[in-house]
């Protein structure tokens, strides 16, 4: 399926607005950072970079495993060096993991590269996604109290990212509009000052 040409000049718009930075997707596990961004990525000509793949790579070994035989920190301090690195190499639509806007060196590198969007879900829309897979090691025993421990946690947190839109149960592709058309509007915004 082809983009309309209207989508076409947003995405163009959006990507001469970014200039080097990248578009880092942030929020809970289920919240679509990989769906959505994965699709972002193909209408801005971007590339994609999916953080948890790339930390699987890196360690040779799946998250549960990193998980099981190293450890949460072991696996938080991989998180953080993978996704700086990443955040170097030029403009890209990255999808993190749930937690790794937690870590105040990612949010700085991320400041500092990219434009942060949270991806915001409610509980209920998280527990039917999650519930699809079996591979997350923070969801082993009660994924419901568990998710509703770290919304209490991680929410205040994430309402530092430059931008928030609600994910919810629509098309991806539109998701995908509603991301480009809420960056644009933000990275739009004339400077004070500004005639334009």
């Amino acid at each position: 399926m082809t983009a309309e040409p209207e989508q076409d000049e947003k995405a163009e718009r959006l990507r001469a607005l970014l200039g080097t930075r990248s578009v880092v997707l942030v929020g809970m596990m289920g919240a679509g950072k990989s769906s959505v961004g994965k699709r972002l990525a193909r209408r801005l000509a971007l590339p994609f970079a999916d953080a948890d793949t790339e930390i699987e790579q890196a360690a040779g070994m799946t998250i549960p495993e990193i998980f099981a035989l190293r450890g949460e920190p072991a696996f938080r301090d991989g998180e953080k060096k993978v996704i700086a690195r990443l955040l170097e190499t030029g403009p890209m639509v990255l999808a993190t993991g749930g937690g790794a806007y937690m870590n105040a060196d990612t949010r700085a590198a991320i400041a500092a590269n990219g434009i942060c969007v949270w991806l915001k879900a409610e509980l209920d829309v998280l527990l039917r996604r999650v519930r699809r897979r079996d591979d997350r090691p923070l969801l082993k025993n009660d994924p419901e109290g568990t998710l509703a421990r770290l919304i209490d946690q991680r929410y205040p947190v994430y309402a530092g990212a430059d931008l928030t839109v609600v994910s919810h149960d629509v098309p991806q592709e539109v998701m995908v509009d509603t991301v480009i058309e809420a960056l644009i509007g933000h990275l739009a915004v004339p400077v004070s000052g500004d005639e334009t």
